[in-house]
């Protein structure tokens, strides 16, 4: 008898330690949603205090924490226009992405001085980007990462400006900030930080855009030039319109769109827009399967970004949306000026742009078949 129990707890011990191995096994070839993955492993970085996704096999990313301040943005960016001439340029998106690689992906008060004091080092010569970066396991991760989100803002492009006090106006080339604020120049709006709070319409989720209060008629401009990917009612944004950057990975999303009259009656699925058009107005729709619909209790525009490293991502459970709090304040310093045409009652332009990405578009992406991201 004695020898049956020994055997038998033996056996209990064997089968143990055959689950645990499963388990381990398991667990290694999910990702974080615990859903069968692709090898994907989550490591904690260095003074990060936050996982980054990485991956042996070169995969697309799957994940952004985007939380570059705008004062950092701002420092970057001008850093980088001042040494557009110059021998040695520093690229604003490489500055951002070395300190966020130091300090995993944060920025506070002292990040000014940093990118400061790296843009000098790297313009007197004593260093390169290569060299500052070449030990830094997660540089190439923030590079492409903030690439996503900004590669498409700065640049050259050419812009109608007042020639004197003629009333006439001339065309004079420029590099720099090509992209604009959603909202017109003139407008009042108010706005905090609501990426991530709660909503309940339909369904319990996380709110994952910004949203700016004004009033309704307040013109909405595109942030960056791109087509039209989506534009009709969706019965979470009410009137909205989807735009997507020529290359491919910025989705721009505008939502609670103005009721009977929510777009620039010129655009359609497929249409080209430059930075700084009209392409819409503010109102409430929403919150209803009937279209045309207010049901929204305050005036506001939803504005998301999505980030598409691979199409796979579109419309699906792995959709990354980014917090666009700060850029919107970065954007603030660059507002398109508009007028109204009292026969058609549109908003446009004032000063015409020649923006080269629309003068490159080449091939477009097939729109969206679906009704985009609920808000």
């Amino acid at each position: 008898m004695r020898k049956i129990k020994w055997g038998i707890r033996i056996e209990l011990v064997l089968l143990v330690a055959v689950v645990c191995v499963w388990l381990v096994k398991e667990i290694g070839s999910r990702d974080t949603d615990g859903q069968a993955g692709n090898g994907f492993v989550w490591e904690e970085m260095e003074n990060a205090g936050e996982a980054v996704e990485v991956s042996a096999d070169g995969s697309y990313i799957k994940w952004v924490d985007f939380n570059i301040t705008c004062e950092a943005m701002k420092k970057a960016y001008e850093l980088d226009v001042d040494s557009y001439q110059d021998e040695i340029h520093t690229d604003w998106i490489e500055l951002l992405a070395y300190v966020g690689a130091r300090h995993g992906g944060k920025f506070d008060k002292n990040s000014v001085s940093e990118l400061q004091e790296t843009a000098e080092k790297l313009r007197s010569g004593e260093t390169t980007m290569e060299q500052l970066t070449k030990k830094m396991e997660y540089y190439d991760y923030y590079k492409e990462a903030y690439g996503a989100v900004l590669s498409g803002m700065v640049g050259e492009f050419s812009l109608e400006v007042p020639k004197g006090d003629t009333g006439e106006k001339e065309w004079k080339n420029f590099y720099g900030l090509k992209a604009f604020s959603p909202i017109a120049k003139g407008f009042d709006y108010s706005h905090y930080d609501d990426f991530g709070s709660s909503r309940s319409y339909g369904y319990s989720r996380p709110h994952l855009g910004h949203d700016m209060m004004g009033q309704i008629g307040t013109p909405i401009i595109a942030i960056e030039s791109g087509y039209v990917e989506a534009l009709g009612w969706n019965q979470y944004g009410g009137w909205r319109i989807g735009i997507r950057s020529f290359d491919g990975k910025r989705y721009y999303y505008y939502a609670h769109l103005r009721q009977n009259f929510p777009y620039n009656k010129q655009l359609e699925v497929g249409s080209i827009v430059t930075a700084g058009d009209v392409v819409g107005y503010m109102g409430h729709t929403g919150y209803s399967t009937t279209e045309n619909v207010n049901n929204i209790e305050v005036v506001h525009l939803h504005w998301g970004l999505e980030l598409i490293f691979d199409e796979s991502q579109k419309e699906s459970n792995n959709e990354i949306w980014i917090d666009c709090y700060e850029l919107t304040k970065f954007l603030y310093q660059n507002r398109s000026e508009t007028v109204k045409d009292e026969a058609t009652k549109e908003w446009h332009r004032v000063y015409q742009m020649k923006d080269p990405a629309v003068e490159n578009a080449g091939e477009f992406r097939r729109p969206r078949t679906e009704s985009s991201p609920e808000t």
